[in-house]
């Protein structure tokens, strides 16, 4: 269903969409008007934020945050997702030029319509996976291991379902896995948070992606690490941030942002950080963060 923006009376616009209407109010004081014109820095969560992990994302989705670009605000993917899940999500947004940021910090990127593979590395942190990979297997023989491959996929030492990661999964003897320094490694299985802590004191960043699953990347980065730095790249003022996230990973990113948005289905914890909570996944949560900006 297209989009249609219509006067109905002075100083009220009514913005037509799938979901029903959208009053923006033009006659709100000059100062809200140029704060909301001024181009904003909008970070993006993907997972549980704009759309239910395994689906596309919902059209309303879409729409809304075509709107935003389209009042040139500077949009931000913002993922635990490797670079290879970003990009399909960006496709669907039509998002084909501006940043990414993949790996929980660890990828940076620059969408580009005529560079190979639609995309530019900016940023690219890496740490040695060996060690972490000894670690988890001495703790739990058992343990699922995958290590980031930027641009292809992953190497394993057991193969995820397919819904799991993105990208080809390539499965390794379990000495392999630590063989090239590496963004990102996954840790899965029964009891795997027990060694959160035990990471962390080895000197990498652990974040808990689920009740048996660890995300590891470098040392000191978050996604906040990098919006920070594409913020300044960008030129755009601290007080133009905004943040839409779910997951516990996303606190940095919340904390970072001058208006932090919780979905309506996030953790207590991510709730504390946020200054507003909207709906939740179901609900288009997402629509009702980034109204202001349209």
């Amino acid at each position: 269903m297209p989009v249609h923006l219509g006067a109905i009376r002075r100083g009220v616009t009514a913005l037509t969409v799938p979901w029903g209407y959208v009053m923006i109010l033009d006659d709100q004081p000059v100062s809200m008007r140029v704060r909301n014109d001024a181009p904003h820095l909008v970070a993006l969560d993907i997972d549980g934020t704009l759309l239910v992990t395994g689906q596309r994302v919902p059209e309303p989705t879409v729409l809304t945050v075509q709107l935003v670009r389209g009042r040139r605000h500077h949009v931000v993917l913002a993922s635990g997702r490797s670079l290879t899940g970003i990009l399909p999500v960006a496709k669907e947004l039509g998002i084909t030029d501006g940043w990414v940021v993949a790996s929980n910090g660890a990828v940076t990127a620059r969408l580009c319509g005529t560079c190979t593979n639609g995309y530019m590395l900016e940023d690219v942190l890496t740490f040695d996976v060996g060690p972490v990979a000894q670690m988890a297997l001495s703790r739990f023989p058992d343990v699922q291991i995958g290590v980031e491959e930027i641009g292809i996929g992953y190497r394993v030492n057991r193969m995820f379902a397919p819904h799991e990661v993105n990208g080809d999964q390539r499965v390794v003897p379990a000495e392999a896995l630590g063989e090239l320094p590496a963004s990102r490694a996954i840790l899965r299985g029964p009891d795997v948070l027990d060694l959160l802590e035990p990471l962390r004191r080895h000197g990498v960043t652990a974040t808990q992606a689920g009740h048996d699953w660890i995300d590891v990347t470098p040392r000191h980065l978050s996604k906040a690490t990098s919006l920070e730095n594409i913020r300044s790249t960008l030129g755009v003022p601290r007080h133009n941030t905004l943040a839409v996230g779910d997951g516990l990973n996303d606190i940095e990113m919340l904390s970072w942002a001058a208006r932090a948005v919780a979905m309506g289905h996030a953790p207590e914890a991510v709730k504390a950080i946020a200054d507003e909570t909207v709906g939740d996944i179901s609900q288009h949560g997402v629509i009702q963060a980034l109204k202001p900006l349209i």
